[in-house]
């Protein structure tokens, strides 16, 4: 520890996690390990039979490749972690530790809701535009979208992480969190961060408002052609592709814009920081939405709802079988 005046500065953090050790909690600390399981043994199977199975080489699937492995590095971020802690009864992390978790959650975080918005200009494309589909949606521009993707979110997670650790930290250690977020690591500064709150609540509405606002125009778009097309048929499997799709963004998007487009989210005046320095657990509880909810439901809900998944899943279980 340090001193700033007559303050003594923080050299570590203790993340109070989600759950006592109650019978309860226990049991829900149980279910949460049982959907970090299906997360990684989903989003891994997703992987596998992408890169397998030639009838899924097509831009839909290298997205949906990219997002699994996305939401697989996104719960190891942050479950092993918690349950770490909850077993060993301490939630002590250090400076670095704790600005590295910022920077891995926040990177991915931006790299889905870019990769997301991607997907649904591949979609537009797709239905909108079938004949240039290939020249438009060429291996090339594939790569240069998911690059982007990983670029703008580690832009953002640099600037954040680097940034709230810059702060002095004196007084409770104690983030009421299970891992730590910007808003909840921003309530023990002994300094006056509310530009810094500002600039940082600004740059997240762009970063969740800016993909939305693409993953919008492109299913209005969608929607218009769909409902231009004679083919019943056609029209039911342009739905069928796309509400898959529209059940992640609403998923994952829900979660985000909730706990980041409110300005109460980071916004607390240095007099009351120290009253405020509890996360509600409304805001924990949505968090557990885009960590642990969406990257365990995403293979499920792709996987279940399309049919050429489905047959390459099949055609992997029956060559296991011989």
């Amino acid at each position: 520890m340090a001193l700033l005046g007559n303050q003594t500065l923080i050299s570590h953090f203790i993340l109070l996690g989600l759950f006592t050790h109650s019978p309860l909690h226990l049991l829900l600390f149980s279910v949460i390990m049982v959907m970090f399981l299906v997360a990684l043994s989903g989003n891994g199977l997703m992987i596998l039979l992408i890169n397998t199975d030639s009838r899924l080489h097509s831009p839909m699937y290298f997205f949906l490749s990219w997002l699994s492995l996305m939401d697989l590095m996104l719960i190891s971020t942050i479950v092993p972690r918690m349950a770490i802690d909850y077993l060993l009864g301490h939630g002590s992390i250090s400076f670095t530790g704790c600005g590295l978790q910022i920077l891995f959650f926040l990177t991915l975080l931006g790299d889905e809701c870019f990769l997301l918005a991607f997907m649904a200009y591949d979609r537009y494309v797709a239905i909108s535009n079938p004949l240039r589909y290939s020249v438009i949606m060429s291996r090339r521009v594939c790569w240069l979208m998911v690059a982007g993707s990983w670029l703008f979110g580690l832009v953002d997670g640099l600037i954040q992480a680097i940034f709230t650790l810059r702060f002095p930290y004196c007084g409770s250690q104690e983030i009421d969190h299970f891992f730590c977020e910007v808003p909840a690591v921003l309530k023990l500064a002994c300094a006056d961060t509310s530009l810094y709150e500002t600039m940082i609540y600004v740059c997240c509405v762009l970063m969740l408002l800016l993909p939305f606002s693409v993953i919008s125009a492109s299913y209005l778009r969608i929607l218009i052609t769909v409902l231009r097309m004679h083919s019943a048929e056609g029209r039911q499997k342009a739905f069928a592709t796309c509400s898959s799709h529209m059940a992640v963004v609403s998923l994952f998007y829900g979660a985000a814009m909730i706990t980041y487009m409110r300005p109460q989210a980071y916004h607390s005046s240095k007099q009351d920081k120290r009253a405020s320095a509890r996360t509600p657990v409304g805001d924990r509880a949505t968090s557990i939405f885009y960590t642990i909810l969406t990257p365990m439901l995403n293979p499920l809900i792709y996987s279940l709802r399309n049919k050429e998944v489905m047959r390459a899943l099949k055609k992997m279980w029956e060559m296991q079988g011989r």
